[in-house]
């Protein structure tokens, strides 16, 4: 793991090394750090950046053959949960179906995040998620349907 201050840290995975238990409590540990240095953090902020971890984590390896990067950064007042893998293929938000089963991860994602972001790179892809850190709750705003998602779920 490598921290650059008390407010960004970065760890990568071997393909074997990570579950998203492990991803989970690296977040956790990350925002109550931030609280034992003065920026509180509510625990519904804690809940929401739990989640977020746990899907972006479990999509990265069910979908992605090689390691994986977790960033974690306080922007602005915003967690900012960033999922590097080397899957290319971008994810896509899907619209809201009550009679599917499965496939609701980024729906969630995007139903607790204040702004939602994909970036393909040279290799493989980045996803963020950016939580409040306020606990006021999110705006409703809907995220695109193409990859490039921004904005939270209705």
């Amino acid at each position: 793991m490598r921290k650059t201050d008390d407010a960004h840290i970065t760890h990568a995975f071997a393909r074997g090394d990570l579950s998203p238990s492990r991803a989970r409590r690296l977040t956790v540990d990350f925002l109550h750090g931030l609280t034992r240095h003065g920026r509180p953090v509510p625990p519904c902020a804690v809940d929401a950046a739990r989640l977020v971890t746990s899907e972006l984590v479990t999509n990265a390896l069910k979908h992605a053959p090689g390691p994986l990067l977790l960033e974690l950064r306080l922007e602005r007042g915003l967690a900012a949960i960033t999922v590097w893998d080397s899957q290319p293929a971008l994810p896509v938000v899907g619209d809201t179906d009550p009679t599917r089963v499965g496939q609701h991860g980024l729906e969630a994602v995007t139903s607790v995040a204040r702004h939602f972001e994909v970036q393909r790179e040279s290799v493989g892809k980045r996803v963020t998620a950016r939580i409040a850190l306020d606990g006021e709750p999110t705006p409703e705003r809907a995220p695109a349907h193409d990859g490039r998602a921004t904005g939270v779920r209705r």
